[in-house]
This record gives C-alpha cells, sequence and structure tokens, in this order.
C-alpha cells in the first residue's frame, strides 16, 4: 500500500490510548465503515519479547485500528478534552499465522460488520508487506465517560 503524506491522519485524535500503550502510529484511511492504520514495531515496546511483536500486541494493535471506526464520533473535534471508556467485548475469531519483528512496518485494516448504538462487530486483518499475519472478528464497546 502506498502510503501519501497528505493523506495521513493522527491516530491521537480518535483513539484515547497514549504511549506505552499506544499501538497504531497513523490512519490511513478512514470512513464510517472502514479504517487503515500502520504501526512500526520498535524495540522498546512492551509487546516485543525475543525481539517478535507478540500475539497480544497484535490483538491491541486490532483493537485500536477497529476502535477508530466507533471512536471517530467521539473525537471529531480534536480540542476538545473527550474522555472515552472501550474494550473488547468479544473475539469471535482469531487466526494467527506469523509474528512480525522489532522495526518491521505493520498495516491493519478492519471493516465494519455491524453496530448497535456503541456496540460494533469489526473485521480485521494485520499485515507486513503482503504477508498476512492475523485475522480477527471483534465486537467492541467504546462510550464518553462523563465528568
Amino acid at each position: 500500500m502506498e502510503i501519501k503524506e497528505e493523506n495521513i491522519i493522527n491516530i491521537h485524535n480518535f483513539l484515547p490510548h497514549r504511549e506505552p500503550m499506544l499501538m497504531a502510529d497513523y490512519i490511513l484511511e478512514l470512513t464510517k465503515e472502514k479504517v487503515v492504520t500502520s504501526f512500526e514495531i520498535k524495540e522498546d515496546n512492551v509487546f516485543v519479547h525475543n525481539n517478535e511483536f507478540v500475539e497480544a500486541g497484535l490483538i491491541e494493535n486490532l483493537a485500536q485500528t477497529c476502535s477508530s471506526i466507533l471512536g471517530q464520533s467521539f473525537f471529531e473535534n480534536p480540542e476538545a478534552d473527550t474522555k472515552v471508556i472501550g474494550f473488547i467485548t468479544n473475539i469471535k475469531k482469531i487466526e494467527v499465522f506469523a509474528l512480525p519483528k522489532v522495526n518491521d512496518k505493520i498495516i491493519s485494516k478492519a471493516s465494519l460488520i455491524s453496530q448497535f448504538e456503541n456496540i460494533c462487530h469489526i473485521f480485521c486483518e494485520t499485515f507486513h508487506n503482503d504477508e498476512l499475519l492475523i485475522r480477527a472478528e471483534i465486537n467492541l464497546f467504546i462510550q464518553e465517560v462523563k465528568s
């Protein structure tokens, strides 16, 4: 996938996560039904073990990628101090094919299958170059936390 710098969206505008738990660097494409993110795996990442990005890291990357679809409605105004809570409610199916290494850049793609209020069912895949690393169907819940 060719990445055009003018099309890159700051992921901080759509996720509450910050270091060390932020597992996506940039949003490359975002619509109401689809999102594509990129993430470069650094050596000091909490999910790196023996120079590999372990399964839990891949799952967290997918969850953050997926939550950008639903999260965009909460973060439309980047200047607002919006607080949200979100979590995986269900992993319907998951297949891990390979683990990426330190310094690999992974691309995650997610498509909305269905949504009911703040719960969504999403199909997602992550790739390193053209190699499929993980494929899953997950349900996410996200809601704004009132102060």
